[in-house]
């Protein structure tokens, strides 16, 4: 008999928390029993529920490879890289940004990434190079390239994996989620995303661990590496205000700000237009693929001609980028807006994975550009925000739709037509739909927390690190004013008790 308390036994999802896995379990024989033998009663049992997630995702990160491989010569004659689906940034940038020719990336070429993600393509790129032309000059060096790359985003997406067990020790299949998703398999190795996701991933690490101080050397990497890891700052700011615990985020906002700058200073010291060509070139990027606004200036295209005089409010946005731009960040901003109010008035404060994945996620559908890796930002997120299968799969289908598409659509802008440019549109408009309604679910999962899986399992927040507690005495206060909670008998002041007469 274990002596585990039955309080720390990991969640069975089919027996308590998810409709959908629950409903699947009929098919084996129901959910789990109280009276079945579980892994974690058997301590001598290898194979438990963490090693077999790990296991799970070293064979989906190694289908990936396979997946990839047709395009790994980098000899890509009638569109193979679209046709096969194995297109990747990883192995095209090798050429593109000079590295086949020994360039240092920042020094000899502007890089149009941020610094990290520069110094990680230049510390494999520049010894693959040397190694090419010094050693071995018949070796491929774009495959070496993006396989050495591969192999290393791998490992930060097996990390990242192993930190979602860390954070639900007692919920270890909602990372199975991560482990089996389809968006893992076909986007892993497509850019250099999982440099950024498996930094952020250890500073929420760190974070849950109560180091917020290392928690914001981790995520000011990740910032460096690509800018998104940059707004996990906004929600524990919410949520440290509404602790009234303001030291935690400010070590945390201390030690990201003074390593993003510590690592980009060589580069904008030196080199500073290098630095710049990434800010440039965001701000001067046309509307990206199935945004929001490219799905906006073709249903505009359906009732204007587009010519001048004649366009539609979406056509007329893509024209005039720099009010695109400041559009974004008004919507953006807004959104922004609106956490604080839901991160300030719920009824509990709301667990800092939920927070994380809407502000992304609203990043997301209102930014001009979302290509199509920018999919695994959300995936480790919404993992922990919400670890139910049924929205989830439903999201996935919907990026695998779109990632379908995508390579139909790249294909016929070479002037061969695959698919109909409306196909195009819906499929991108699934998307949107799909991230959308994930966005509700979690929303009113935080208004309504008693609907909340993590919460049922943990009974509060496993996240929030130094920020656990009761609500600061001026939010109650706030949300008293505003009607949204009755102070309790204990708070009310008693009227004065009245005269006693006696007769």
């Amino acid at each position: 008999m274990s002596t585990q308390p039955s309080t720390d036994r990991p969640d069975a999802p089919s027996a308590t928390s998810d409709g959908f896995v629950r409903g699947l379990s009929q098919f084996i024989g129901g959910p789990l029993g109280s009276h079945a033998t579980r892994p974690d009663a058997r301590p001598n049992r290898f194979w438990t529920a963490s090693r077999f997630v790990l296991a799970l995702t070293c064979l989906v990160l190694a289908l990936s490879w396979v997946q990839k491989s047709p395009c790994m010569s980098g000899d890509w004659q009638k569109n193979v890289q679209y046709t096969r689906f194995c297109y990747t940034d990883v192995l095209a940038l090798y050429y593109a940004e000079g590295l086949n020719d020994g360039q240092v990336p920042y020094v000899d070429h502007q890089v149009e990434y941020p610094v990290v993600t520069g110094y990680f393509m230049g510390a494999l790129g520049l010894p693959v190079h040397w190694y090419g032309t010094q050693k071995d000059p018949s070796i491929n060096q774009g495959t070496w390239f993006y396989n050495t790359n591969a192999l290393i985003l791998s490992l930060l997406a097996v990390a990242t994996a192993a930190i979602i067990l860390a954070l639900r020790r007692k919920r270890p299949w909602d990372a199975a989620i991560f482990a089996l998703s389809p968006i893992l398999l076909v986007t892993a190795t497509v850019n250099w995303d999982f440099l950024a996701i498996g930094l952020a991933a250890i500073g929420l690490y760190l974070w849950v661990r109560r180091q917020p101080a290392w928690a914001g050397v981790f995520l000011g990497l990740g910032a460096a590496a690509k800018l998104w890891p940059l707004f996990i700052l906004g929600p524990l700011l919410v949520l440290a205000l509404r602790s009234g615990r303001i030291r935690p985020f400010v070590s945390a906002a201390l030690g990201t700000v003074i390593t993003w700058a510590i690592v980009n200073f060589p580069v904008w010291f030196w080199y500073h237009e290098a630095w710049l060509r990434f800010f440039r070139l965001n701000s001067t990027r046309p509307v990206d693929w199935g945004t929001l606004w490219y799905v906006g200036r073709y249903l505009d295209g359906k009732w204007k001609s587009g010519g001048a005089g004649d366009q539609g409010p979406f056509q007329w946005l893509a024209d005039h980028i720099p009010t695109l731009n400041a559009l974004t960040y008004a919507l953006f901003g807004l959104a922004c807006v609106f956490l604080v109010a839901l991160g300030l008035l719920a009824p509990k404060p709301p667990r800092v994975a939920q927070m994380a994945f809407l502000v992304v996620a609203f990043f997301l559908i209102f930014s001009k550009v979302w290509s199509q890796q920018y999919v695994l930002w959300l995936l480790p997120l919404i993992v922990l925000a919400r670890p139910k299968w049924g929205a989830i799969i439903a999201w996935s289908v919907a990026e695998i739709g779109y990632f379908t598409a995508f390579y139909a659509e790249l294909i016929g802008a070479g002037g061969k037509s695959v698919i109909p440019e409306g196909t195009f549109v819906l499929a991108s408009s699934l998307r949107l739909i799909t991230v959308a309604v994930l966005c509700g679910l979690v929303i009113r999962e935080i208004w309504r927390p008693e609907l909340d899986p993590v919460r049922q399992t943990y009974g509060t927040d496993p996240d929030a690190g130094l920020l656990e507690g009761p609500d600061a005495g001026w939010v109650q206060r706030l949300r008293w004013s505003l009607g949204y909670v009755k102070p309790s008998m204990a708070e009310v002041p008693l009227p004065p008790a009245p005269d006693v007469v006696k007769v």
